[in-house]
C-alpha cells in the first residue's frame, strides 16, 4: 500500500504541531500495527431486518436485440418498467439454468 508524502508543506498547514507529530508517527507505523476498530461504534447484535445485496447493482451493459412483438406487447402491457421486468424473467430462467447444471454434476460425482 502507497503511504502519502507526509512532508507535502499543504498538508502541514493549519495543524498543530502535536497532531503533526501523531499523524508522522501513525504513517511510519506498519499496516499490521495500526489498530482499525471504532471504541465508539455500537455493536449490531440482532441481524433480524438486515437484508443482503440491498446496495448491490450489476453493471448494465447497452445492446440492441430484437424480440418477437407479441412477447415486447405482453410486457409493454404491464406498464412502465417493462425492461427491468424482462430482465428479471431472463435472470430467473439463468438462475434455473444454473441450479440444474450444480444438480446434474452431483449426480454425476455421486453415480
Amino acid at each position: 500500500m502507497r503511504k502519502a508524502n507526509s512532508k507535502a508543506p499543504a498538508a502541514s498547514e493549519g495543524l498543530s504541531p502535536e497532531l503533526l507529530a501523531e499523524l508522522q508517527a501513525a504513517a511510519a507505523l506498519p499496516d499490521e500495527e495500526i489498530d482499525t476498530s471504532d471504541p465508539d461504534a455500537l455493536e449490531v447484535v440482532d441481524w433480524s431486518n438486515a437484508v443482503r445485496g440491498k446496495f448491490y447493482r450489476p453493471r448494465k451493459r447497452l445492446l440492441s436485440v430484437r424480440y418477437d412483438e407479441d412477447v415486447l406487447a405482453y410486457f409493454e402491457a404491464m406498464g412502465p418498467g417493462y425492461q427491468t421486468r424482462m430482465n428479471r424473467v431472463l435472470r430467473a430462467s439463468m438462475l434455473r439454468g444454473f441450479r440444474r447444471q450444480q444438480r446434474k454434476k452431483k449426480s454425476e460425482q455421486i453415480a
